[in-house]
């Protein structure tokens, strides 16, 4: 099954994790800049600069991964509420080992899908997914929930792959990732998630460089 696939994916990948995301050694920054040519430390800077450091709202975070990106900008949110999901158990231990020292209860991790949101509508004032879309089994069932768990008047912040944009990451992603479990088909091209967006938020903006895109949608 494709949630089996996924599962094991990010088992086996959960001490590498970080270091790929991150570029830590000499072999992950040859693979970033090969394959990708865009640096995630920046990127995942830019996602977070929509979000203001004196937030006081609810915000949810899906999936949160490992928080290597997140968790020094959730330590600024001091009044903000925040529950963090992922459909990998390992990923949420990472994730809750980095928030230990800055919780003080402020901030909550469960294992769960996003296809199925255990949350009432418009519960949120912002919702954060970073470098999710593209693991996502069903896409549109996801964009769907995701919306749906979004405040009027909220946002849907994140990033995360599209394809037809660079040629190497396509195949990097088609002949191997896919194929391991870190990326599930089918996925978007720029022109096809403006269309998804421009449908579920009353305004988009959307900025790409090579295969990545990111975003800050007002419902």
């Amino acid at each position: 099954m494709t949630e089996d696939k996924i599962k094991k994916a990010y088992k086996e990948s959960r001490d590498i994790y970080d270091d790929v995301l991150t570029q830590n050694n000499w072999l992950s920054k040859l693979y970033i800049n090969l394959f990708w040519g865009v640096d995630d430390n920046k990127l995942a800077e830019k996602v977070l600069k929509f979000i203001p450091n004196d937030f006081s709202g609810k915000l949810l975070d899906i999936p949160v991964g490992t928080a290597v990106f997140t968790y020094q900008k959730y330590d600024l949110l001091k009044k903000a509420k925040i529950v963090c999901i992922d459909y990998s158990e390992e990923m949420i231990t990472k994730a809750k080992e980095r928030f230990v020292k800055i919780s003080n209860n402020r901030i909550t991790c469960q294992q769960g899908d996003v296809r199925s949101l255990d949350f009432d509508d418009e519960s949120y004032d912002i919702l954060l997914s970073m470098n999710g879309f593209h693991a996502f089994p069903d896409k549109m069932k996801a964009f769907e929930e995701t919306a749906r768990v979004i405040k009027k008047g909220g946002f849907f912040i994140g990033c995360f792959y599209i394809k037809k944009e660079k040629k190497l990451t396509d195949l990097i992603v088609n002949m191997v990732l896919s194929k391991k479990g870190w990326f599930t088909p089918p996925f978007q091209t720029k022109k096809e998630l403006e269309d998804i967006l421009g449908r579920l938020y009353t305004s988009v903006e959307l900025f790409s460089e090579k295969s990545m895109v990111w975003f800050k949608c007002t419902k």
